[in-house]
């Protein structure tokens, strides 16, 4: 198993892809996270700020990653809002906030407001699930207020949230006990909630230290699974990044290879059906890509290496690419403008896009 080190200092990077975004007044916020993933919010005549969500603190549910990219374009304030643990109920799964996300939204400078599900409803599907859970509000529109008055950078304020994690926490179980009286559906096992709770009561850095644990496990677990639908030659890589704080971050890497001074560092993404991965696909993989090529003083084993960073699309059946018409041409065209702008490549099955 590859194990790759490298440093950021900072980040550069011109988007293609972002769509359109709906504006929302303050007062509308409710409203807003009900119809839209992404959108701008303006609080008042001079302040606006771009605002995308998390279904589940879990990032391989509903594409946070995409969102968080249809945020780029925006010149202002970016903030992302994340819940701090998500229950379905007993039949359904139960996520908690990682450090790793943490981790990746500093990068990029987006502000993360921790938050947690107040209200929901009973499945019409399953007898022991919830769906269609609401943040509280009142809560989110105060850390808004908060950060609009707030002068650090995204690190700062997102190491701030830190510290609110288990008061949050401790909101958020409660609200789940309500929720499941209301309803009349059982939830997860509360003990084993309340003892993660508790860890993150400690304060900041028991959190980082104990999110740091599970996020180099998961990344661990994670380097020598192949998932069934990455399909790369390559070895899976750990990647461990330090930033100019001297903090170290956690990452992997679907696929590494070495041709000499240099290597390849790829971003997977796959399709069965169509003909290019979806375009909430894409944009998780470009995130990615805004990591990697932001990367300085790349080395294996103390050797430094010329980094070559690759987002792969893959496809079930062979692929024609020059018979794509209508959006599928305009959205192969902005990622080769995407790719060329930011210097990454395109791999497209086995041909690079040039």
């Amino acid at each position: 198993m590859t194990e790759i080190f490298a440093k950021i200092t900072g980040i550069k990077y011109t988007p293609f892809l972002c769509r359109e975004l709906n504006i929302f007044s303050f007062r509308e916020l409710n409203s807003a996270l009900a119809k839209e993933a992404v959108f701008i919010l303006k609080i008042d005549n001079q302040n606006q700020i771009v605002v995308s969500w998390w279904v589940s603190a879990k990032r391989t549910r509903s594409y946070p990653y995409a969102r968080v990219y249809d945020s780029l374009n925006f010149s202002g304030k970016k903030i992302t809002i994340i819940p701090i643990l998500k229950d379905e109920g007993s039949e359904g799964d139960r996520d908690f906030l990682q450090w790793d996300t943490f981790s990746l939204m500093s990068l990029l400078g987006i502000y993360v407001i921790i938050s947690y599900y107040k209200d929901a409803e009973h499945s019409s599907r399953y007898e022991n699930k919830i769906t269609n859970q609401r943040f509280d509000i009142e809560q989110i529109k105060l850390e808004i207020k908060k950060l609009l008055a707030y002068q650090s950078d995204a690190l700062h304020w997102n190491l701030e949230q830190i510290s609110k994690a288990g008061e949050i926490g401790t909101k958020a179980l409660d609200s789940y006990n309500k929720i499941s009286k209301k309803l009349g559906v059982p939830v997860h096992s509360k003990s084993s909630a309340e003892k993660r709770i508790n860890e993150l009561l400690e304060g900041k850095e028991a959190f980082m230290n104990l999110s740091r644990l599970l996020a180099q496990k998961a990344q661990q677990r994670e380097s020598v699974t192949m998932q069934p639908k990455e399909h790369v030659n390559g070895s899976k890589a750990t990647l461990t990044i330090k930033n100019y704080l001297g903090g170290y971050y956690y990452f992997t890497c679907d696929e590494a290879k070495i041709e000499k001074n240099t290597i390849l560092i790829s971003e997977a993404k796959h399709t069965e059906k169509g003909d290019l991965p979806a375009l909430e696909d894409i944009k998780d993989g470009l995130l990615k890509m805004i990591l990697f090529t932001n990367l300085k003083d790349v080395k294996i084993k103390n050797k430094q290496y010329n980094p070559i960073l690759v987002l792969k699309l893959t496809t079930e059946n062979k692929l024609d690419i020059n018979s794509l018409k209508g959006a599928k041409r305009n959205l192969l065209n902005s990622l080769k403008k995407e790719a060329k702008t930011n210097k990454f490549r395109i791999l497209i099955n086995d041909d690079f896009l040039t």
